[in-house]
């Protein structure tokens, strides 16, 4: 926060909710340990800065909306609006499935509301699971994803929202726009016809067109082929440059280890954390390979303008799988390789592993 932020508007209905920032697996837990948002806040800021609490919504699936006008009538008078939303603990887990995976109750209504205060939004998620958040990402200035982060929940999150920690976090998850997308992951099976990037779109499609193919590939007229957010993203106060791999060999054999190295570089004005990762690809296989596949990866810390030098050993024993016959083999042909700030980012670097 800034030293012109005076007055910040604490809403939501997890912003004081010690017993569902624990998450679903904690039968054991405690409440009266957990830290939330709210309490952390209070105790960051002091008398420094004016915190005003209405939660708008008493829990996640509350759909009063005076109550959302409440927090609305809060935010008018802030300089800042930090948005906790999200899920109670029990609507995920096993045996929690849900068929629409937007925010509950009136938590929609709830940010679009405070968006239009005009007021820089921050909007937390706490949840178990990845929710199709894309609305609230569009009408927010900056979108934290917390999951269900426990005990110390408050703390964190007071920390990396006031710049006394710089978020390092990727997603352990591929995270859809609709619902309608899922099962959508990173290592998936290509098609015979994949997406390209030049199909047309539901809203492109010109008025009384003829009966035609619009693309002919694997992809939804509404959502296109990309998910929200790809597996293994993340951004940070940070700004990090990678440049393009370089491979110790590109003909390997199947006793020999392959060494990937690239320049990782923070470009930006604070130190910070990247979780750079290593992906690869077996063009051609007895069977179906996966596009892509993580092979490796590292935090790697970085001051403003250092540089380092990432290393990685990834023995050639490693590209083998097991094959319908139910046995581990280790297939020559060719393969490619990214290293990379999340699964779709990156060039490919190009292989081959021969007998």
């Amino acid at each position: 926060m800034t030293a012109a932020v005076k007055r910040v508007a604490v809403v939501g209905p997890l912003a004081d909710a010690p017993y569902e920032q624990l998450g679903t697996w904690v039968f054991d837990g405690d409440k009266n340990y957990s830290q939330t948002p709210l309490a952390a806040i209070k105790a960051l800021v002091g008398k420094d800065i004016e915190v005003i609490y209405e939660p708008g919504l008493t829990f996640s699936r509350d759909k009063n909306m005076a109550g959302v006008a409440k927090a609305v009538q809060a935010a008018s008078r802030a300089d800042v609006v930090l948005a906790f939303v999200g899920e109670e603990s029990i609507l995920s887990g096993e045996a929690h499935c849900l068929t629409d995976l937007n925010l509950q109750g009136t938590q929609r209504e709830l940010i679009a509301s405070l968006a239009k205060s005009g007021k820089p939004l921050v909007t937390v998620v706490m949840a178990g699971r990845p929710l199709t958040i894309g609305t609230e990402v569009a009408a927010s200035s900056a979108v934290l994803y917390a999951f269900h982060p426990g005990t110390m929940a408050g703390p964190a999150l007071a920390d990396l929202l006031w710049g006394q920690a710089v978020p390092s976090g990727k997603t352990p998850i591929t995270f859809p726009k609709t619902v309608g997308q899922v099962p959508i992951y990173y290592s998936h099976h290509n098609t015979g016809r994949p997406a390209n990037g030049e199909e047309v779109l539901l809203n492109d499609i010109p008025v009384e067109a003829g009966q035609t193919s619009l693309g002919c590939r694997s992809f939804y007229l509404d959502a296109g082929v990309e998910p929200l957010y790809p597996f293994g993203y993340g951004l940070s106060y940070a700004t990090f440059k990678y440049s393009q791999p370089t491979l110790s060999s590109k003909t390997l054999k199947k006793d020999d280890v392959l060494t990937v190295t690239c320049d990782l570089e923070n470009i930006g004005r604070y130190q910070g954390t990247e979780v750079v990762q290593l992906y690869v690809r077996d063009k051609v296989g007895s069977i179906a390979r996966p596009v892509k596949e993580l092979k490796r990866f590292m935090r790697v810390t970085l001051k403003p303008g250092e540089k380092k030098k990432v290393l990685f050993e990834l023995p050639v024993g490693e590209l083998a799988f097991w094959g319908i016959d139910k046995v581990k083999t280790l297939e020559s042909g060719d393969f490619s390789l990214w290293v990379a700030t999340d699964s779709q980012s990156g060039e490919p670097c190009d292989f081959s592993l021969v007998d």
